[in-house]
Parts: structure tokens; C-alpha cells; sequence
């Protein structure tokens, strides 16, 4: 399944994907992903929004898959080319850091630019979203307790993020956690996402380029290590960290700016498109 929370016409609903065409059910109800991964109905839902009215995806507003998640944890330096191009060194465990719901933002909506800084840099990653939680979760069952992948955009405003050794403050300005457009179920794609291309564009020009066999720590690897000293919960989000290619990175640094367009594609996960907009 292919499942999208989205407005058409300012009415709520949810959306499904198969092939080309698009169906969508309405509801408030109905598109609470949240809620369905945590009761366990998530495919009930996906049947109604399969079952539902064809429209023109170009139609819809695509909001976050998930809004509520207890927690959103993202890997920092978790593909070798991006831990070598920072200086920063291989990772012997992973480097982990929170973003929270305020943050996010969905497909096609604005990447903000705040008034304080002109260090907005890109992040392709691949979103993992929890189906059930745990403790001490063994790494052969780990990929059980997934509900479906994204795409992510790990939008960091570089200067904020490197003032401290704690990188909360530059990943966490509104409207920069871009996420969506879909949430693809386990059954679309390989096992833990892994070997798919991942690439980010900026006005069309390719900035990274890599694939998800790439991680250091795998999907599988990420969740048992982090249920071995916290709970996990259904709805949780984790992001898998990015390649090399970042802005900060280059020589000389490129930022995105005011009227830019930055496109993260994920092979069979899907394309997330977002303009930079200024505050």
C-alpha cells in the first residue's frame, strides 16, 4: 500500500496509490495514520481508501504521513561517504539526534528559510515509521515491527546546528523536516528499504546520489540498538541519516535560497518535492 493524509477542496482525507491512479476516501478519522498504526488498522484503512473516489494527485495538499509521533530520531553520519566528507570520523554507534512534529512539513508545501540564517542545507533520508514497539528487540525481528517507509528531507540550518556539539537547535526550525509524500508499506519494497537509489536535486541539479545499501547501520541494526536502552512505540519515526553531497560539505558551500526547488527521490519509496520559501 501507498497511503497519503491530504486535503482536497479543505476536506480531510486519505489517500491510496496503485500504479498510476490515485483514490481517496474523506474522513478525519479515516486519515489519522496515527491512530491506525496505533490500533493496528492500518490496512482496514488503506482498503477504504483504495475503495475510494479517483482523483488527480496534482489535486491534492499532501500533509506529514504521521503527526503525532511519540518520537522522531535521526541517525547523523550514517553513510560512510557523508561521515568522511564531515571529518568527523566512521561512527562505532550511532550518532542520534531528536526532531520533533512542530518541525515537520509535508510534499510540495515550503521549506522555510529563517530570517536568522542563510545556512539552509539539504538532507536526502529514508523515514522508517514503527508499527508496534518494544524493548530489547531482537535485530531478526526488527524489521516486524515497521509499518512503512519515506521520504525524508532532513532540511539543517547549519549554523545553529554546529554552535554546540548538540545539534537539537539547527533541526529543529519550523517547516524544515519535509516528510511524505507517502507512506509505502513493507510488501513494496525490499527487506529494511535496502539498495534502493537515493538522490537530492536542487533546481534539477543532482547533489546526492547514492543507495540505501549504503548505511552503516541498517533498519534492522537502527531499531535493536535503539530498543536496547529505550521503548519504543508504535508511530515512532526514525531517519536514517544522509549521504555525501551536502551543502555544508562543498568547497565553496552552496545553500538553498528563496526560489529554489529541492527534490528528494527515494527508488520504489517515491518523490518529495519542496520550494524554499523565505520567512
Amino acid at each position: 500500500m501507498r497511503l497519503a493524509r491530504v486535503t482536497k477542496d479543505g476536506k480531510m482525507g486519505l489517500a491510496a496509490k496503485t500504479g498510476d491512479t490515485v483514490t481517496i476516501a474523506y474522513g478525519d478519522d479515516l486519515a489519522d495514520l496515527d491512530a491506525h498504526i496505533a490500533a493496528g488498522t492500518l490496512a482496514e484503512a488503506g482498503k477504504q481508501a483504495a475503495a475510494g473516489e479517483p482523483v488527480d494527485e496534482a489535486s491534492l495538499a499532501f500533509l506529514p504521513p504521521v503527526m503525532r509521533p511519540a518520537k522522531i530520531v535521526c541517525l547523523g553520519l550514517n553513510y560512510l561517504d557523508h561521515a568522511e566528507e564531515s571529518g568527523l570520523g566512521i561512527p562505532e554507534h550511532p550518532v542520534l539526534f531528536a526532531r520533533f512534529a512542530s518541525s515537520l512539513t509535508g510534499h510540495k508545501a515550503p521549506i522555510i528559510l529563517p530570517k536568522v540564517s542563510e545556512q539552509l542545507d539539504w538532507e536526502a533520508e529514508l523515514a522508517v515509521v514503527l508499527s508496534t514497539g518494544g524493548k530489547d528487540i531482537a535485530e531478526a525481528d526488527a524489521l516486524d515491527h515497521v509499518a512503512g517507509y519515506s521520504v525524508f528531507n532532513d532540511a539543517s540550518i547549519r549554523d545553529y546546528q554546529l554552535r554546540t556539539p548538540q545539534w537539537t537547535a539547527g533541526k529543529n526550525f519550523d517547516d524544515t523536516g519535509a516528510f511524505g509524500p507517502y507512506l509505502v508499506t513493507p510488501d513494496e519494497l525490499p527487506a529494511g528499504a535496502a539498495g534502493l537509489k537515493i538522490e537530492c536535486r536542487l533546481n534539477g541539479e543532482v547533489m546526492q546520489s547514492s543507495h540505501t545499501g549504503n548505511l552503516i547501520f541498517s533498519v534492522a541494526r537502527t531499531i535493536h540498538l535503539l530498543s536496547s536502552f529505550m521503548t519504543l512505540q508504535a508511530g515512532d519515526v526514525l531517519v536514517m541519516g544522509t549521504p555525501g553531497g551536502v551543502g555544508v560539505a562543498r568547497s565553496p558551500q552552496v545553500w538553498m535560497k528563496a526560489g529554489d526547488v529541492c527534490e528528494v527521490e527515494i527508488e520504489g519509496v517515491g518523490l518529495l518535492v519542496n520550494p524554499i520559501v523565505a520567512q
